[in-house]
């Protein structure tokens, strides 16, 4: 529950999260070396809203935008839609990254190891990887070994993706080692999404772990991670958000409900064609029924057609949380990694124990599973997954049928968040998996283009600016 003293926190900090376009840093100095003093402890929560907003924000509407999760239909939107992008729409975004919570980790380090206060250490160098990982997910190559130490590195290299998921890894065992020595004092409150829990901070690395290794397809490594990764629902991380309007608002629903109202929606999406019992690609079947999870995410009503679902108990509802590190990622990388790494067996026990989940009412709002709609995904047999069976339609082997499924059901889970978009380019050359059509042209984006501002001070930024169709170094296979 979110306590008054964490409403008021979050309502001073996110309120300038809103006004400025998501940012948090305008009319500040924003030379780390130079900070207004504060606490580790509320520097702690700047770190983690400016972390919110790399997850919640802007990158993750353009990455749905070209996943197959929203439709651009008017101002700018369109245009990204379309894939017409300049690096002045990521300016924001990567000084969030950088400075908003790169630097303020840091600078929480920095107070805290004279202190001795590991657990403080070890949740800021999560928060930081955290950030990090979407990031270079999202560009390639991206500053970290010289980044937030302007003084002695004014220009600081782009590191290699590659060795950025490797520093990432390092990162998360440190930050697992500093938690797990039971020393520190903890935040409380000031921590936003676990008030402190180390425990639940381990979980949460393990799953980033998890996360990391998949995207760089490690997958046996990936499936290990995961064996002491977030192993409830309750303890996924999330962002806690209320009903204060322009502060601690779901960031979702301020930009679908209010302040962009009617620019992007999700009518003709992928996803939504999947979902809907009255479209011909609905995945239902005798085993599944996806009515309830249609209505949780989509609204059929509104006069701008299909969107996401901002009213209350939808996905995007004012005051619903929303996910970072989540039980349902988890158990979703167990099913990829077991099925890849694994065997046949693994890979399905994992989906079943996914969807048992599910069929309990998963992640799907309450108040669509009471009995307002129907749902169902009871477990498969390796019947279902034989060449003409339910899943299997197309003769594929079971192997593949499997790992068919498991990739959709990914896609589905992930909606409005930016791991989707990961998959889609990580599975895009391989015979199976969610294949998209682009929304124009032929060919499909594969990055994030880098900040104007970064590109044009400094010197050690990539020359030439790879634009959004050239894979990044792990999906340039």
């Amino acid at each position: 529950m979110i306590t008054k003293k964490l409403i008021w926190l979050l309502a001073i900090l996110l309120i300038v999260v809103l006004p400025a376009c998501e940012s948090l840093v305008d009319g500040l100095n924003v030379d780390p070396n130079n900070p207004t003093d504060a606490s580790a402890e509320l520097i702690l929560t700047s770190a983690q809203l400016a972390n919110l907003t790399i997850h919640e924000g802007h990158t993750v509407r353009v990455a749905g935008m070209w996943s197959g999760y929203f439709t651009g239909v008017d101002r700018q939107y369109k245009d990204i839609f379309n894939y017409n992008i300049t690096g002045a729409s990521f300016n924001q975004i990567w000084e969030n990254i950088f400075y908003g919570v790169v630097s303020q980790a840091k600078l929480v380090i920095a107070k805290s190891e004279p202190l001795n206060n590991r657990l403080m250490k070890g949740i800021a160098l999560i928060v930081q990887a955290n950030a990090l990982g979407s990031a270079t997910a999202g560009w390639g190559d991206i500053p970290l070994s010289q980044t937030a130490d302007i003084t002695t590195y004014p220009n600081p290299v782009f590191d290699s993706q590659a060795d950025v998921y490797a520093d990432l890894q390092e990162m998360l065992s440190v930050a697992i080692e500093e938690l797990a020595s039971g020393i520190g004092t903890s935040p409380g409150v000031a921590d936003i999404h676990y008030g402190g829990n180390a425990a639940k901070w381990i979980a949460a690395a393990y799953t980033l772990k998890s996360r990391f290794y998949l995207e760089t397809r490690q997958y046996d490594l990936a499936y290990e991670a995961t064996a002491t990764g977030v192993g409830v629902p309750a303890n996924s991380m999330m962002v806690p958000h209320g009903s204060t309007l322009n502060s601690d608002e779901n960031l979702m629903y301020a930009f679908i409900a209010r302040s962009r109202a009617g620019d992007m929606n999700s009518s003709g999406a992928l996803i939504t064609r999947l979902l809907n019992p009255a479209e011909s690609l609905y995945r239902g079947n005798d085993k599944t029924d996806e009515t309830a999870r249609f209505n949780f995410l989509f609204l059929t009503n509104d006069p701008n057609g299909i969107i996401p679902n901002t009213t209350t108990g939808g996905i995007f509802a004012q005051t619903a949380s929303y996910p970072l590190v989540t039980y349902e990622e988890n158990l979703l990388t167990a099913a990829e990694a077991g099925a890849r790494a694994v065997s046949f067996d693994e890979g399905l026990a994992k989906l079943n124990e996914y969807r048992a989940y599910m069929n309990g009412g998963g992640y799907i709002g309450p108040s669509f599973v009471d009995g307002a709609y129907a749902f169902k995904y009871e477990a498969y047999t390796a019947d279902d997954f034989a060449p003409g069976g339910l899943i299997n339609p197309e003769s594929l082997s079971p192997e593949e049928a499997l790992l068919q499924e498991i990739l959709l059901e990914r896609y589905l889970a992930f909606f409005g968040q930016e791991l989707g978009f990961n998959d889609l380019r990580r599975t895009r050359e391989e015979s199976v998996g969610v294949k998209l059509t682009p929304n124009t042209g032929s060919v499909l984006p594969e990055r994030f283009i880098y900040s104007e501002a970064e590109i044009n001070s400094n010197t050690n930024a990539p020359n030439p600016v790879p634009d959004i169709f050239v894979p990044t170094l792990i999906n340039n296979d």
